[in-house]
């Protein structure tokens, strides 16, 4: 093992050299790591960066540096900035990088996830502020702020430093893309609707249990594929597994009366047999294969398509279709749905160690006007896309190479862009139920969900620590509960349990940064 470690870190040492061996033949001199102020700076036309981040896996799939990518190589076009990416292959790499004082010009990272997050790189000199370089030489981005006054918050640092460029998502359409499915044709054959409530999804799985919906003469059917943690039927309650918030106050889910009774109804379910028995072995390509053998009714689910589109040649009447986020009175609108932040946290931040901060910003600020915009959502016109009035339309044979689309795009991985909703409204309408799925699983307030929160460095290492161990106590607890190992009886010492593990300072914890985001 000794001798493992020590070979992992001469191969991340031997990294770090070579990295710093790059980063010095882009450079003609040091400066002051302190004195990064705008004045500071020469305004001659920058030539080259160097530009340090993790290669996404669509991405990797296609080309292995992203200086091959076509939006980059256009971009390096119009702009006459020769560009170096560096890829790590592991976090180790990562880490190993910050603790140097050589940097590459720019660092393309998750920031909030960070230990420490972007306030410690920040405080550390490893990353600059930006705030008053986006004033002065970013009008695309200081533009897009003003516009929207909200992604300033959501950048921002509690004190209110902006200490990346990031990843939007431009639109509430792009941040939604999970939830209930459930195979339409089992329901026309037994003439029954699409479940909205928590006793409509009981009768229908009730149904496909006992009235052969596939038509086979076998009773073979596994009405509903789920696990406790997805969100799926938490929706009728309001309540998440994890935090959330109501009017301003920090809740976490398993310890909420409504949690108790979502669990029982999964146990009530399960003991009627009405969930997979396979439940907690069950992943994504398992399911796919109950689906192909006609005997999944319902699952939680991606961005439907994929699965009508497979099962064409094979079951010519096969359809899923989206269910609402389910509540508990006919009519209701569901509190809360799946939806990721249009912020997450990810950005790329221009480090101490570059020599042309204005230069740096103005590259940057390229991918926040509409010709950037345009480059990293669609790819190059003429060539992946076409302008249809005023519609970036997708050439058609883009869409059949999937390599070839990701070597143009990186609208469907991320990057320091806006992410535009037209590339995925195309994407969605190549797929049998796609866009109606993204639209019914929209439909909810969602104003639980809490925005990305900065815990300072000693409250996320505390924070890191209770809720690790929570997790894995809570996971399988809550599957001994609904498999019947434990009985329900015991969900009070459940609730005593975690309490005394921290889960009401960890609320606190979660509490204090929400209120700092408030003031921002």
């Amino acid at each position: 093992m000794a001798l493992s470690r020590g070979l992992t870190k001469i191969a991340g040492l031997a990294t770090l050299i070579a990295l710093a061996v790059t980063l010095a033949s882009c450079r003609s001199g040091e400066y002051d790591y302190q004195n990064y102020g705008i004045d500071a700076f020469e305004t001659a036309p920058l030539k080259s960066l160097t530009y340090y981040t993790f290669l996404n896996s669509k991405t990797a799939a296609s080309l292995k540096n992203l200086g091959d990518h076509e939006a980059y190589k256009k971009k390096q076009e119009l702009t006459g900035v020769d560009v170096q990416f560096i890829h790590p292959e592991h976090d180790y790499s990562f880490q190993l990088l910050l603790t140097s004082h050589d940097l590459p010009d720019i660092i393309e990272a998750g920031w909030i996830s960070l230990p420490g997050g972007p306030e410690k790189y920040l405080s550390d000199g490893k990353i600059i502020r930006l705030n008053e370089y986006i004033n002065q030489y970013a009008p695309n981005f200081s533009k897009l702020l003003n516009d929207h006054p909200e992604y300033r918050k959501l950048i921002s640092t509690d004190d209110g430093s902006i200490y990346a460029f990031p990843f939007l998502r431009g639109d509430p359409f792009l941040q939604t893309f999970r939830g209930l499915a459930i195979r339409k044709d089992w329901l026309d054959n037994l003439s029954m609707n699409i479940p909205e409530t928590i006793d409509e999804w009981h009768a229908v799985l009730t149904a496909f249990k006992e009235q052969d919906p596939n038509r086979n003469g076998k009773a073979d059917e596994i009405p509903l594929s789920i696990r406790w943690e997805d969100l799926g039927f938490l929706s009728a309650w309001g309540i998440k597994r994890d935090f959330y918030q109501v009017d301003g106050g920090v809740k976490y889910g398993l310890i909420e009366p409504e949690f108790r009774q979502y669990i029982a109804t999964l146990k009530l379910w399960y003991d009627e047999g009405l969930i997979d028995p396979e439940f907690m072995v069950t992943d994504n390509r398992l399911r796919a294969v109950k689906l192909t053998a006609d005997t999944l009714g319902s699952q939680y689910s991606y961005t439907i398509g994929r699965e009508n589109e497979s099962m064409k040649g094979i079951h010519p009447t096969f359809e899923m279709i989206a269910a609402p986020n389910p509540v508990l009175n006919k009519g209701d609108k569901p509190l809360i749905g799946q939806q990721d932040p249009m912020y997450t946290g990810y950005g790329a931040a221009i480090t101490t160690s570059a020599d042309d901060i204005p230069g740096l910003v103005r590259w940057m600020d390229f991918n926040y006007g509409e010709e950037g915009g345009l480059l990293f959502n669609f790819g190059v016109e003429g060539e992946s896309y076409t302008m249809m009035d005023g519609y970036p339309t997708f050439k058609q044979t883009i869409w059949e190479d999937a390599a070839e689309l990701d070597r143009y795009i990186l609208s469907s991985s991320y990057g320091p862009f806006v992410q535009d909703k037209r590339w995925m409204e195309q994407k969605a309408d190549r797929l049998k139920n796609g866009r109606n799925s993204l639209e019914t699983w929209m439909n909810a307030d969602n104003n639980r969900h809490l925005p990305p929160l900065s815990p300072n460095e000693k409250e996320r290492s505390e924070l890191d620590t209770i809720m690790s161990d929570i997790n894995l106590y809570a996971a399988e607890a809550l599957n001994k509960f609904i498999l019947g190992v434990e009985p329900l009886e015991h969900y009070d010492q459940f609730l005593i349990t975690l309490k005394q593990m921290g889960i009401e300072r960890a609320i606190a914890i979660q509490q204090a940064a929400l209120d700092r985001f408030h003031n921002r």
